[in-house]
């Protein structure tokens, strides 16, 4: 098969994953196994961030709630609420403030929410736009926390006072599968599609693309450096780019599947997590050149 018949292979499955997803009702959401022996295990993921202010602590986003993944590598219940949380995003400075949306397990879709306790409990600031909304993609700018984007029925939204308000953004960049915010300009966001990496300096309201093509299923920005960013792109595989998006490097010392999700520690911003495809956890110490399995 060529590799032009591959890639679209790979991203027709990448979608035809997503909408699986989003049609599951919620009795057949079955993601965390529990057992007294075993414990938690991952059975599924769709957020990913590490603790502004304790490294040793990497957060997960489910469907059954959030995770929290401590230094034993063991993952606890962070607490009684077993949402969907679809959506997931970290606030750049306050460890104990979260943002979520997605389904209910009871009751429909979430809307946008915010945590101030660490995940503990939510309260929903939102419903969005023809909501309430189910974010599949949801992303806090790390310049500017009251600017939040959203993708919701392949649309996406944003607002601009931290998720009260929200007015619809036109894309013609394709399908957007990841977003990802520069941590001084809050002006500046990335999307993941299915055709590459775009770039937009105006909250999205226009977009370039950037050199990497192919279905961009994970994305992510330095929180300490603006001009590194991590992508996994289906064609090419994990990769880093130190001039915004300009040239890239293949790290080809993860040999893992494909990426879904990717997070770069604040505190030790050469700790790089990223969860697969195969619900596998990685861990890279020194900027993503060598990898270990949790």
């Amino acid at each position: 098969m060529k590799k032009s018949a591959i890639s679209i292979v790979v991203v027709i499955l990448l979608l035809a994953g997503f909408w699986l997803l989003s049609m599951s009702q919620k009795n057949d959401l079955v993601v965390i196994a529990e057992s007294s022996s075993r414990g938690i295990t991952l059975e599924d993921a769709h957020g990913l961030a590490v603790d502004r202010k304790d490294s040793s602590k990497v957060y997960i986003a489910t469907h059954t709630g959030l995770l929290l993944m401590g230094s034993d590598n063991k993952l606890t219940r962070v607490s009684e609420s077993q949402d969907d949380y679809m959506g997931f995003s970290a606030h750049p400075s306050d460890p104990q403030v979260f943002y979520t949306s997605g389904h209910s397990r009871t009751s429909g879709n979430l809307g946008f929410q915010k945590s101030t306790d660490g995940g503990k409990t939510w309260v929903k600031i939102a419903d969005g736009i023809n909501g309430p909304v189910d974010f599949h993609t949801l992303a806090v700018s790390q310049a500017n926390p009251s600017v939040v984007y959203g993708i919701y029925q392949g649309k996406m939204q944003r607002s601009k006072d931290e998720g009260r308000d929200w007015e619809m953004v036109n894309t013609t960049i394709g399908s957007i599968i990841a977003l990802a915010t520069d941590r001084s300009n809050e002006d500046t966001v990335f999307a993941g599609t299915t055709t590459g990496l775009y770039a937009s300096d105006d909250n999205g309201s226009s977009w370039k693309k950037l050199n990497l093509s192919g279905a961009v299923s994970a994305l992510t920005v330095n929180p300490t450096n603006d001009r590194e960013l991590y992508a996994y792109a289906n064609e090419q595989g994990l990769l880093t780019s130190i001039d915004g998006g300009k040239t890239w490097k293949l790290l080809d010392g993860y040999m893992g599947n494909m990426v879904t999700h990717l997070a770069i520690d604040p505190q030790t911003p050469t700790t790089t997590y990223v969860i697969n495809q195969a619900l596998e956890i990685n861990k890279s110490t020194d900027g993503g050149e060598t990898w270990t399995k949790m």
